[in-house]
């Protein structure tokens, strides 16, 4: 325990530096930050996936990635004792970590063989299948800037495969794709659990849930590693913790649609990663996919937002005039 403890001090330090220093900017400004680094990070992530897994099958470095972003995790998880994380439903997180699963095959499987922009650009399309689930689950109204934006991302979506499908790599696309209907059905589900499961109870149980389902997959296909290799891992896990956490600070720090905009640079990072890595040039159909795919995402973003503030300004003026109504004895 005392080792934990030596562990979380400089982190916890560091952080409370950074959050210091940055007290005085707007919380815009901030939010912006947080979540422009999580981009950053996670291409980080995915860059350093997709080179592992051009040497290692697919399915181990699903297990080892979310292995070790479990291990990243106990320096929280211990000091605070098991019984903090102890989930209320337990069948409920493995039915979550079972679909998250099947998305991740997918997504390894596609992986190595698609340019790191085209995933990008592709992932986009996650919060479109989202509110099309939260619709068909939920029962969340389908207002027309949703199906507006719904279009305008299968648009997208086209101009990103479509040139591609004439060749055998279409496919591969195409496989890609199917994750992201996959992972907006896990996403709902975390949603559904929150109602009862606090969320660092659900970033736990996901790292545990994955790591058991993903482990026979892993074994059937298991290879020996070289150090460099189990020190990349480990790496992935440090990464995958850490652009988490810059995301949940972007979240709270400001409205989620005012810090949207910053997912375009996800494009950015991902095009130079692969271009200085594996010397992938993003094609122009790629660029233009996206930049619909994420301008759709982001409008959709700041109508919401709008017409909310629009509803609650609307319940202040009348709570108002009730007041005033009250106060002068009207009925």
């Amino acid at each position: 325990m005392n080792l934990v403890s030596r562990c979380r001090a400089p982190i916890e330090r560091a952080v409370s530096r950074a959050t210091a220093r940055t007290a005085h900017w707007s919380p815009t400004t901030r939010g912006l930050l947080w979540i422009s680094s999580s981009g950053l990070i996670f291409s980080m992530l995915n860059a350093l996936m997709r080179g592992l897994t051009l040497h290692i099958d697919p399915f181990q470095a699903q297990f080892l990635r979310y292995f070790f972003g479990l291990l990243v995790l106990l320096p929280v998880v211990l000091p605070a004792g098991l019984a903090a994380y102890r989930p209320r439903d337990v069948g409920a997180q493995f039915t979550r970590g079972l679909v998250h699963t099947l998305g991740l095959c997918l997504w390894f499987t596609a992986l190595p063989r698609i340019p790191l922009a085209d995933m990008t650009a592709i992932g986009f399309t996650g919060p479109i299948f989202i509110m099309i689930g939260a619709r068909l689950a939920f029962q969340e109204p389908m207002r027309w800037e949703r199906w507006v934006a719904t279009l305008l991302g299968f648009a997208g979506v086209l101009i990103i495969v479509g040139p591609k499908l004439s060749g055998s790599g279409g496919v591969w696309h195409l496989v890609m794709l199917a994750s992201a209907p996959v992972f907006a059905g896990s996403f709902l589900l975390t949603k559904a659990m929150t109602r009862y499961e606090t969320a660092s109870v659900i970033l736990v149980w996901q790292s545990i849930t994955v790591s058991i389902i993903s482990l026979p997959l892993a074994l059937w296909h298991w290879q020996g590693l070289s150090t460099a290799q189990w020190s990349l891992f480990a790496l992935c896990g440090v990464l995958g913790s850490a652009g988490h956490y810059c995301l949940t600070r972007g979240f709270a720090a400001a409205d989620i649609s005012a810090t949207q905009s910053a997912r375009f640079l996800d494009l950015v990072w991902s095009a130079v990663m692969g271009w200085l890595l594996f010397s992938d040039v993003p094609s122009a159909a790629t660029l233009l996919g996206g930049t619909v795919i994420s301008a759709a995402t982001v409008w959709l973003a700041r109508r919401e937002s709008q017409r909310r503030q629009r509803a609650a300004r609307e319940a202040e003026a009348q709570a108002e005039i009730e007041a005033e109504a009250e106060a002068r004895g009207s009925p």
